[in-house]
């Protein structure tokens, strides 16, 4: 056939073996730069550009020279760093630190390797390549050693080497399994873990994006069905650097007010202000600590955004006022749809000031949610976030700190459940469909209300909580995910969706408590209340027609367990928000996969059933009906069960015990944890604050103190309090010596009770270089009071 006019088709141009996708084919024309090389191939464009010493972009497109100022979730320039191009016989190299990359013209082929030599990605047969209905893949060749971690909110286990998934903001109310795949949130990052070091992979498109991990052939696969083939590669070399690298792209958590760490209770919905009341009395009555009462969307006038319904709640601004002098704030939840209503404040400002989606034509987009027909708040264009934000003047001047955005995929009514695709985003004069932005809706939703919160309070902190996101969502929200039930699976599945979110960049996260639809029992919530106390964000939520799931709802049995387990994490909120403040500057999560912390032991690479609070915790929930006991994987060195005292060797599996009331925890020896007291919410001060550390045989520990006023931004400016604690110990003889204080804000607690567990041979103990007077209180643990 080749010796007929085939041979010169049109079309007839290089295709990737075994796809429909042409390949960008061989490099025709090469432009350089100080940082980057930009290529002219056969069939596309592409631009290679480092970010910093362990960090590169390779952006493709089919039809133009890449566009590189578009990203919605890169916050992070360029910095000004020396790269080195080698040009040599078909290739190029370019070295900057950290990572190489090297560039074969004929075909193009992009190989990243580390300042060792070893390859993190590369291309083999097939590379990077565009199909005719405007759609772009890119593969990479993968290694039998390989794990993925990240992907943001997915259901199964937590490799997901073998997975198909597709990133597509969707409401999925219907139950959530294995198979479900697009949900809530669209995080198209992860990192590869290859025989002990890490590296990540960032595809930054809004749009509907694929990756295919299950390939047979040596090579996994990601694809865009709009835009441009837009990826960053991080070289590591560990996962923690992975994160570092991933969140100095798209940003870190700013640090939550300490009440949103509290335990929260919400139900869709608590209807009437005399609701409300009633059940904080109970919270009140039974001595269970709460933070915060969420109201969902019945206590809006017509399910109208900033309105309250004037005969369910008479009077929100006392209702918040009362709750607040009892230390509970109100959380409401604010839906983008703008209900259709010539006599309604937020529409006529919408339609007046052109701030809702239209289509190409100039017609307004509408969509059918709770209010009804509703326009939708175009929240790529500055001025609207700025008026969006302005709108939560209305509940800032009523006392509310936190705001709940829900249905923001967005969310419609429809067969596709979303907008029409058709419709148009202005984004600052820069227009997108719908199609190709469709993931980052919820991302600006959430930043138009983070940022009109913050300013709208005054100094501050504040508290969103988003269902729909994109990467980078962590500097606005925290995300739970969305609509799971009352199901034992459910309970499972939470576990390594949240430790993927935290691996994600997203380390405020957790489940609805109990189940969100569906009815809950009694051993349900109160194995599920165990988990929670332990994930970073903790809620109890439940659906209109189901049972009840406030803590005492299931009997005394039941409420004295949970209420034991609520006490808990605010036993353990000194612990959780020093840990907070760690993710906020570096990125890492609360809560962690053993990976994380042992990427050399294989036992780890797909442990979805168990966590890690910190590096030094273990976390086992028990996630089955009447069962009392279950395996837990200890890795290498020696554990502290945290109930029993007893010392267990690790680098193996033990079989524990855990009755309807224990959940398993265990401590590393040679560890500290900080402790508090119980109190009924974060607005009582804490004034014992503790260090638990776990002695081993020999050896010295350093934990640094941390606290601020939990309710300002002033630790920004150094107004917090951070110092070092050394325990310098053998079997005999223990040396505390507390360092240097770094900050200016003065603690509430005026010493530190230090409680050392495993002191049965201990004979001598020093403070600060002086002989300390200690209590022996039985089981091995000793106690010592240390002036701040």
């Amino acid at each position: 056939m080749q010796d007929t006019s085939f041979a010169i088709h049109p079309g007839n141009k290089k295709q990737i073996e075994g796809t429909d996708y042409r390949d960008a084919g061989s490099v025709t024309a090469v432009q350089k730069g100080a940082s980057h090389l930009q290529l002219e191939c056969e069939n596309g464009y592409v631009t290679i550009l480092f970010y910093s010493s362990s960090v590169a972009r390779v952006v493709m497109n089919p039809k133009q020279v890449p566009v590189l100022d578009d990203s919605f979730a890169v916050i992070q320039t360029p910095e000004n760093i020396k790269v080195d191009l080698q040009e040599q016989e078909g290739s190029f190299t370019l070295t900057a630190g950290n990572l190489t990359a090297h560039v074969t013209t004929d075909p193009l082929r992009i190989t990243f390797l580390d300042s060792s030599g070893r390859v993190l990605i590369s291309e083999g047969d097939k590379g990077m390549g565009h199909s005719a209905n405007g759609e772009i893949v890119c593969y990479k060749e993968s290694d039998e050693a390989d794990h993925y971690y990240g992907f943001g909110e997915k259901t199964g286990f937590l490799d997901k080497r073998g997975e198909k998934m597709t990133m597509w903001n969707t409401d999925v109310y219907a139950p959530h399994n294995p198979e479900t795949d697009a949900l809530y949130q669209s995080i198209p990052f992860f990192m590869t873990l290859r025989n002990g070091h890490a590296h990540g992979l960032f595809f930054d498109n809004p749009g509907k994006t694929h990756f295919n991990m299950r390939n047979g052939d040596g090579t996994y696969h990601f694809s865009c069905e709009s835009g441009q083939m837009d990826y960053y590669v991080m070289a590591g070399p560990t996962m923690k650097e992975v994160l570092g690298q991933y969140t100095g792209l798209t940003g870190t958590m700013p640090l939550p007010p300490k009440w949103a760490i509290g335990y929260h209770q919400s139900r869709y919905s608590y209807e009437t202000e005399e609701e409300v009341r009633e059940l904080v009395s109970q919270f009140i009555e039974k001595e269970i600590p709460v933070d915060a009462v969420y109201l969902d969307i019945h206590y809006m006038d017509g399910y109208r955004v900033f309105t309250f319904d004037e005969d369910r709640f008479p009077d929100p601004k006392k209702l918040i006022a009362d709750l607040k002098e009892q230390g509970i704030r109100v959380v409401p939840i604010v839906d983008p749809g703008v209900k259709e209503d010539p006599e309604y404040g937020a529409y006529q400002e919408g339609i007046r000031q052109d701030h809702f989606c239209k289509y190409i034509e100039g017609n307004v987009y509408y969509g059918d949610v709770w209010p009804g027909n509703s326009a939708f708040p175009d929240f790529t264009k500055d001025d609207v976030r700025d008026w969006w934000g302005e709108k939560h003047r209305f509940y800032t001047e009523l006392g509310i700190e936190g705001i709940w955005n829900d249905m923001n995929e967005p969310a419609v009514f429809n067969e596709t459940k979303t907008m029409d695709t058709k419709v148009i985003h202005e984004n600052n004069g820069s227009p997108k469909t719908h199609r190709e932005v469709h993931n980052i809706y919820g991302l600006k939703m959430g930043e138009a209300t983070y940022e009109g919160m913050k300013k709208n309070l005054n100094g501050k902190r504040t508290f969103l909580l988003t269902r729909a996101g994109y990467a980078g969502v962590q500097r606005y929200g925290s995300v739970w995910t969305g609509d799971n039930r009352s199901f034992w699976e459910h309970l499972q599945l939470a576990i390594p969706m949240c430790m993927n979110l935290g691996m994600s960049g997203v380390p405020f996260t957790g489940p609805d408590v109990g189940g969100f639809a569906h009815d809950a029992n009694g051993q349900l919530l109160a194995r599920w209340t165990q988990f929670g106390t332990f994930t970073p964000y903790f809620r109890n939520h439940s659906a209109i027609g189901t049972l009840r799931q406030e803590p005492w709802s299931f009997g005394e049995d039941v409420e004295k367990n949970v209420k034991k387990y609520i006490d808990l994490r605010y036993i353990w909120m000194p612990q959780l928000y020093k840990l907070f403040r760690d993710a906020s500057v570096t990125g890492v999560p609360v809560m962690r996969p053993l990976v994380l912390e042992y990427p050399e032991d294989p036992a780890t690479f797909n442990l979805s059933d168990q966590f890690m609070i910190g590096e030094n915790v273990i976390v086992a929930p028990i996630t089955a009906p009447d069962t009392f006991h279950r395996a837990v994987y200890l890795p290498e060195g020696n554990w502290v069960n945290y109930w029993t005292e007893e010392v267990i060797e690790g680098g193996r599996h033990i079989l524990t015990e855990a009755d309807l009331e224990t959940l398993p925890v265990f401590v590393k020896r040679g560890s500290v944890v900080a402790h508090g007291s119980p109190k009924r919410s974060t607005a009582v001060k804490e004034t014992d604050y503790q260090l638990h550390f776990y002695a081993g045989e020999k050896g010295e520990t350093s934990y640094t103190v941390y606290d601020d006023d939990g309710e300002t931004f002033g630790y920004e400016t150094g107004e917090s309090f951070e110092m070092p604690v050394t325990f310098s110990y053998d079997q005999t003889r223990l040396s505390i010596t507390s360092g240097s204080v770094n900050g200016t804000y003065t603690p509430d607690w005026e010493e530190l009770t230090v409680f050392v567990h495993g002191a049965d041979e201990l004979k001598e103990i020093s403070v600060n270089g002086n002989t300390a007077h200690f209590e022996t209180l039985g089981s091995g643990i000793v106690k010592i009071r240390v002036q701040r």
